[in-house]
C-alpha cells in the first residue's frame, strides 16, 4: 500500500533552526537594510527639513525636500561625512541659480541650502539691493502673486508691514522669485568681491532674512552635498520652546510634489 503524504516520515538530517541562529539572521537582515539606506543617503538622495524662512519665497518653512547628492558628481559611499568628498565620476561645478544644500562653513555640523548667486572668477557687489555681478545688475521685476502673498504673510507676520515684495528675476539660466521688505538692512550693501577658485558666493531668496555669502564669505566646493530638486512634503509642528523658530504650526498640501527652481 502505498503512503499518503500525511503519513510520510520526514528522513532528512536537516536540523530545525534554532532561535539563536534566527535572531543571527533578523540581526543581519536588519543591518544589511540600514547599510543600503544609509549608502543611498550617501550617495544618491538625502531628504531635509527646511526650518526657517531664509529661501522664502522658493522653500517655505517646513518644505521636506530631497537633494540629489550626484548632481556634481558619483561621490564614494560615506566620504564626505568627516572628510573632503571623493568622486568616482568626474565632478561638475554648481551652475549660478543652483539651489544647493552645503556644510556651513562656519560649523560643518550644520546643513544650509541657499542659492548660488556667483561661481569662481566673478565680481560680485550689492548696491541698495541690486546685485552687481561682472560689473552689470540682475535684472529685478516686481510682480503680482496674490496667492504666494498670502502664504508669504502666513511665514512672515511680523514682516507684513514692512512693505513685503515678491520679485522675479533671473541669474544663469534660472528665472525664479525672490523675496525683499523696504527698509534698507545691513545686507542690502557690500565691499565688491571676487569669488575665489572652488568657491562659491550663495544668497537665501529671501534677501532680507538671510544669513549667507554677505555675512560670513564663499561656500567651498568640497563643502557641498548636492542640489534641492524636489519638494516631497510640507508639514510644520512648532516647538514652544524654540524661540529662534518661532513659526505656528503651517501646512501645505498644494507644495507637495513641487519642483524647486
Amino acid at each position: 500500500m502505498s503512503e499518503t503524504p500525511s503519513n510520510k516520515i520526514n528522513s532528512s538530517n536537516e536540523v530545525p533552526p534554532t532561535n539563536s541562529s534566527k535572531v543571527k539572521r533578523e540581526l543581519t537582515t536588519i543591518v544589511l537594510i540600514i547599510l543600503v539606506i544609509l549608502i543611498f543617503r550617501s550617495s544618491f538622495f538625502e531628504p531635509f527639513k527646511i526650518p526657517s524662512g531664509s529661501m522664502i519665497p522658493t522653500l517655505l518653512v517646513g518644505d521636506f525636500i530631497l537633494v540629489n547628492k550626484f548632481s556634481y558628481g558619483f561621490k564614494v559611499p560615506f566620504s564626505d561625512w568627516y572628510t573632503d568628498p571623493i568622486y568616482l565620476t568626474k565632478s561638475t561645478r554648481p551652475n549660478r541659480g543652483d539651489i544647493i544644500v552645503f556644510k556651513y562653513p562656519v560649523d560643518e555640523s550644520l546643513n544650509y541650502i541657499k542659492r548660488v548667486v556667483a561661481i569662481p572668477g566673478d565680481r560680485l557687489k550689492v548696491v541698495d539691493k541690486i546685485i552687481y555681478l561682472n560689473g552689470e545688475p540682475i535684472n529685478e521685476e516686481e510682480v503680482q502673486a496674490e496667492k504666494l502673498m498670502e502664504e508669504l504673510v502666513d511665514q512672515n507676520a511680523d514682516l507684513a508691514s514692512y512693505g513685503l515684495k515678491v520679485l522675479k528675476t533671473k541669474n544663469g539660466e534660472i528665472e525664479h522669485l525672490i523675496q525683499q521688505i523696504s527698509p534698507p538692512t545691513e545686507l542690502s550693501n557690500t565691499e565688491e568681491q571676487i569669488v575665489p577658485d572652488d568657491s562659491y558666493f550663495v544668497m537665501g531668496d529671501n534677501r532680507d532674512n538671510s544669513q549667507d555669502s554677505r555675512k560670513w564669505g564663499f561656500v567651498p566646493f568640497v563643502n557641498i552635498k548636492g542640489k534641492a530638486f524636489l519638494v516631497w512634503f510640507n508639514l510644520n509642528i512648532p516647538f514652544p520652546k524654540d524661540e529662534r523658530l518661532n513659526y505656528p504650526f503651517l501646512f501645505h498640501p498644494n507644495r507637495i510634489g513641487k519642483l524647486i527652481k
